[in-house]
């Protein structure tokens, strides 16, 4: 472009100079010769192509300077968003600044308390060695009577032989009242001891966590592309079982949403005690619900966890499948009479038919009704036969789904009979029962199956 603005000057300038015709020399008037037709028409085109050159330059210089006003102002927006976003974290923040320090003088507070109840319990065991001394005292005096030596006046401290062994009597009942009441009160003040100690550990996991919670955060990138919509990490990760929710403060039975590793969150429910919290599989209480189900209701769950329910296989699979766990077993029958067995269990995953394995039992026990082989026992239903027994389906033969080794040992999913149970032996066999513990097809009235970490174990 610079060339063609050179060349263009240049025969500019010689027209310029040959503009006039003629030029007078001498008092003689020289005619003086145009420029050729060809240059005038290289000019003009030069021209063209100089203004062409302009116009493009130009419309690319303004879409440049939109380009650049509208990255300006999406700037400014972001500029903008993280501005309130700091302002928002920063606000967050104070707030659980504030609660940490609430729970700090929270444990500060029950740290006192326990203090004056262990003070006040020391006092009362001291009470308790002193009273114990002037029984033993007592004691002498008594035996010392009975051998002759009599006992002392109240009233003018001299010794006197009674016969009436009333006195006596009434004497040591006085005396084992009080070391009655001493005992009672340093029960009670042993529970809230206890439950003190409950708090304390819960409010130190509860500042721990606390502590240990990562910031809110956002990407800028996603705020940019997206500011609609929200991206950040969850601050506390779901608990894998009801053992966890425990350690994490919760104490109260009731339905909770947990997450075990690799697997989807769903809802179970937890009963919490003094130990630890379990995870229940299954529950029998009224009849609501029909346990006579196929394998895919037996693999996903059916029922109601606050009623009847089974959890399902692969939930329980996936709750128990990274660690060891232990099952427990409660039922009771119609008298009210009620049994809790204890195993430690392994299982398998839907490939090895959610084979279950126990380990620890001896035949003949209570526990032995469930005793599995060193493969393990596979689940069966109606529509899927993996019980040990090859010419019997046992779940169509008796009812529900279980894991049978045998027909004939126990079934806490088979039909709930009402009290007092069908006479006819067929249908008894088909109800809920537990061999080793009423007899074969006894029928119970209620069963609960639940699992909790084998770490529970130390705490029983």
């Amino acid at each position: 472009m610079k060339t063609t603005l050179t060349t263009v000057t240049l025969s500019l300038a010689v027209l310029v100079a040959t503009g006039n015709p003629f030029e007078r020399r001498g008092g003689k008037e020289k005619r003086v010769q145009y420029a050729a037709w060809d240059d005038v028409n290289v000019i003009a085109h030069g021209l063209l192509q100089l203004g062409q050159g302009l116009k493009e330059h130009v419309d690319k210089t303004k879409g440049q300077v939109r380009d650049i006003n509208a990255k300006l102002k999406a700037f400014n927006v972001t500029v903008a968003d993280m501005g309130k976003e700091s302002l928002r974290l920063q606000g967050e923040g104070e707030v659980l600044k504030a609660r940490a320090q609430g729970l700090e003088d929270r444990e500060v507070r029950v740290l006192n308390v326990t203090a004056e109840l262990r003070e006040k319990t020391e006092k009362m065991l001291q009470e308790r060695r002193r009273v114990d001394e002037r029984m033993n005292k007592l004691e002498e005096k008594v035996d010392g009577m009975l051998q002759g030596e009599g006992l002392p006046d109240m009233s003018t401290g001299n010794t006197a032989n009674f016969s009436d062994a009333h006195i006596i009597q009434w004497m040591l009942e006085a005396q084992n009242k009080r070391i009655d009441d001493l005992v009672d009160r340093i029960r009670l003040q042993q529970e809230k001891l206890d439950k003190q100690s409950l708090r304390i550990r819960t409010l130190q996991h509860q500042i721990q966590l606390t502590k240990e919670r990562p910031a809110f955060r956002r990407k800028p990138e996603e705020a940019v592309q997206n500011s609609s919509i929200e991206q950040r990490d969850s601050p506390i990760e779901m608990a894998s079982d009801c053992h966890e929710l425990f350690l994490r403060g919760e104490t109260t039975s009731g339905v909770y949403t947990i997450r075990p590793l690799n697997s989807q969150s769903f809802e179970v429910f937890c009963e919490m005690t003094a130990e630890g919290g379990w995870t229940v599989i299954q529950r029998r209480q009224d009849g609501s619900v029909d346990f006579d189900q196929l394998w895919q209701a037996y693999r996903s769950g059916f029922g109601s966890l606050n009623g009847e329910f089974w959890l399902g296989l692969e939930k329980m699979h996936a709750v128990v499948k990274d660690t060891d766990y232990i099952l427990k077993v409660k039922f009771s029958d119609w008298r009210e009479d009620t049994e809790t067995i204890q195993y430690p269990i392994r299982m398998d995953g839907e490939e090895s038919r959610y084979a279950l394995h126990i380990k620890e039992t001896s035949p003949g026990n209570l526990q032995s009704a469930l005793a599995t082989e060193d493969a393990g026992v596979p689940f069966s239903t109606r529509d899927r036969d993996n019980d040990r027994k090859s010419d019997t389906n046992c779940a169509k033969h008796l009812s529900g789904g279980w894991w049978f080794s045998n027909c004939g040992h126990s079934n806490l999913n088979g039909r709930y009979f009402m009290s007092p149970p069908p006479k006819q032996r067929h249908q008894r066999k088909q109800g809920v029962f537990w061999k080793t513990w009423r007899g074969r097809y006894y029928p119970l009235k209620t069963t609960t199956m639940m699992i909790a970490p084998a770490a529970i174990e130390n705490k029983l």
